[in-house]
C-alpha cells in the first residue's frame, strides 16, 4: 500500500471516530436535557389582574426574576421550594385568557388559580368573606329578546348564550341558550378548604364566581344573576381564565374576596386584596405538600 493510499484511510479512520463522538456526545447532551426537564416540577401558575391585587405574593416568592410577553407581566420564583409563576394579567376577560393562553404555553403549569376581590352578589355574604369558585361561569354572555324600534329593552328577559355550545351561529341555535360553568377542580378545591380555618377575617365558602367585562351597580341586576345563575360574587377575569385552562386541560380555581357588597350595604375595602393573597398563599403551600406527597 502507497503513501497516498494509507493517509487516505487514516483521515476517514479519523473522521469517523470524530462523527461518532459527536454524536455520542449529542446524545448523551440530549439525554441530560430530558432527564433535566423530568426532574423539574410543573410550576403553579397563581393570577391576579392588579398590582394591588398581586403584590403581596410577590413578597413571599423566593429567586424571584420577571419577564413580560406584550402587556402581561410574569414572576418566576419558588415558594417552599417549589416553583410558582405570578402573573399580572391585566383587567378584563380578554387580557385574562390572553395572559392565561401564554403563560401555558411558555411555562406548562401544574395547576392555575386565579385570585384577586369581588363584588358580592349572595346578600349572606360580608366583606372579607372569601369565594371558592366550586363554579365559575361567563355572565356576559347573553342574547337579547327580539324587539322592534320604540320597543324598549328587557334585560330580565335576556338569555344565556353558550358560546362553546356547538360550531355554529350561538345566536341561531337554540341548544346554546344555557349557561356554561367551569367546575373548580378537586384537589384544589380539598387544598383551599383544608387551610380555611387559618382565616380569621370572614368566612371562607364555596360558591359560583360570575365574570363579565361589565360592573354591575344596579341592585336588581345584580339580583338577577343571583337567583339566574346562582353567582355569589362576580368580578372580571376568572372564567376566561377557566375556559382557557379547560381548553388545555389544566387544574383551575377561581379564589376571590367580597371587597364590598351592594345588596346588604357593605362598603369598599382596599385591604381585602391582601387580606385574599395571604389566604392564597396557604393554599399554594398546602397544595405544594399535596403535590409532594405524590412523589
Amino acid at each position: 500500500m502507497n503513501n497516498n493510499m494509507l493517509n487516505k484511510y487514516l483521515k476517514a479512520a479519523i473522521l469517523t471516530v470524530f462523527v461518532l463522538a459527536v454524536l455520542a456526545g449529542c446524545s448523551s447532551s440530549s439525554q441530560s436535557t430530558a432527564a433535566q426537564q423530568e426532574e423539574t416540577p410543573r410550576p403553579i401558575l397563581i393570577e391576579g389582574p392588579m398590582p394591588i391585587e398581586i403584590e403581596k405574593l410577590l413578597e413571599k416568592l423566593d429567586n424571584m426574576e420577571k419577564e413580560t410577553s406584550g402587556t402581561f407581566e410574569f414572576y418566576k420564583g419558588t415558594i417552599d421550594d417549589y416553583p410558582v409563576i405570578l402573573a399580572k394579567t391585566g383587567k378584563g376577560m380578554e387580557n385574562t385568557a390572553a395572559a392565561t393562553a401564554v403563560a401555558i404555553e411558555r411555562y406548562n403549569p401544574i395547576a392555575i388559580i386565579n385570585q384577586g376581590t369581588s363584588g358580592g352578589h349572595d346578600p349572606e355574604l360580608h366583606v372579607f368573606d372569601i369565594v371558592l369558585g366550586k363554579r365559575t361561569t361567563n355572565i356576559g354572555s347573553l342574547k337579547t329578546g327580539h324587539r322592534k324600534d320604540g320597543e324598549g329593552i328587557a334585560p330580565k328577559e335576556w338569555k344565556p348564550m353558550d358560546l362553546m355550545a356547538s360550531e355554529g351561529s350561538a345566536g341561531e341555535d337554540p341548544d346554546a341558550e344555557s349557561i356554561r360553568y367551569y367546575e373548580g377542580d378537586q384537589d384544589l378545591l380539598a387544598a383551599a378548604n383544608a387551610v380555611k380555618d387559618q382565616y380569621t377575617k370572614g368566612e371562607v365558602v364555596e360558591g359560583t364566581i360570575g365574570s363579565a367585562d361589565v360592573w354591575n351597580n344596579e341592585i336588581d341586576r345584580i339580583q338577577w344573576f343571583h337567583e339566574k345563575y346562582g353567582t355569589s360574587v362576580e368580578e372580571m377575569e376568572s372564567a376566561a381564565a377557566a375556559q382557557i385552562a379547560k381548553a388545555y386541560e389544566v387544574p383551575f380555581l377561581a379564589i376571590r374576596i367580597l371587597s364590598n357588597n351592594k345588596t346588604n350595604g357593605g362598603e369598599y375595602n382596599p385591604n381585602t386584596a391582601a387580606a385574599n393573597q395571604g389566604y392564597v398563599l396557604e393554599v399554594v403551600k398546602q397544595y405544594i405538600s399535596t403535590l409532594q406527597t405524590e412523589d
